[in-house]
């Protein structure tokens, strides 16, 4: 039977790709749920309030106050939240183990993938402060081979992994804002349905909505630059 939550789950959380990913599940859920923002670009990461939480001083992380056994859990990693959220709740994550399979597979693959190469298309495209040819050309080619990955994915299928699911919540988070990463989308047909049938959905809509209480611009912004690009 799904959990029927009745304290609000704290989300330590930034609009960010990943921080979005457990905004629309939490709101694809129905549950009460309470934003912490953590300015990741003044340093809030790096609190010990948060390293509590998430000792890899990443955003999304969540604590449930009504863990397993009555008892308050903290949770940090986008997946492992996502998938913690899907067998609490027992929705968009399938207990038939072989549909299981398929939305892990494609959950690690945005993870594993999507992250770290959408990320440096990201920083070397836009905030690095010498342009790198090669790093552009690199990781351009690499965003474009995972959309190409995607948009096979999805020839004939509505969702990546049967119904929809917290993989497509995980890939939606980052396959959006095509054209920051120098994306002709019209190249990838099925991934532009896709997208804008979860775009349509009304929890989703409501998630991406969030604006951070600040307004930063990292690209002319010194002190968030070397928060985010100038730790050692």
């Amino acid at each position: 039977m799904a959990h029927q939550q009745t304290v609000p789950i704290e989300l330590f959380f930034w609009p960010t790709p990943n921080g979005f990913k457990i905004s629309i599940m939490l709101e694809e859920l129905a549950a009460p749920y309470v934003l912490r923002f953590v300015n990741i670009n003044r340093g809030e990461q790096f609190t010990a309030e948060f390293l509590a939480v998430s000792p890899n001083n990443r955003i999304p992380a969540i604590v449930d106050p009504e863990g397993p056994g009555g008892k308050p859990l903290s949770v940090f990693e986008s997946g492992a939240i996502l998938q913690y959220l899907g067998r609490k709740f027992a929705r968009f994550y399938p207990a038939d183990e072989r549909q299981r399979v398929a939305v892990d597979e494609w959950l690690i693959w945005q993870v594993a993938n999507i992250g770290p190469v959408f990320g440096n298309n990201n920083h070397f495209r836009n905030y690095a402060e010498t342009r790198q040819e090669y790093a552009v050309e690199r990781f351009l080619n690499e965003t474009y081979r995972l959309y190409r990955v995607l948009n096979q994915r999805l020839a004939g299928r509505d969702y990546v992994a049967g119904d929809y699911s917290i993989a497509d919540m995980a890939i939606f988070g980052w396959a959006r804002n095509w054209q920051r990463r120098g994306i002709d989308i019209a190249t990838f047909p099925n991934v532009e349905r896709w997208h804008d049938r979860i775009a349509a959905r009304p929890a989703v809509a409501r998630a991406v909505a969030v604006k951070p209480p600040v307004e930063i611009d990292i690209a002319r912004d010194a002190e968030a630059r070397k928060v985010l690009f100038g730790q050692r």
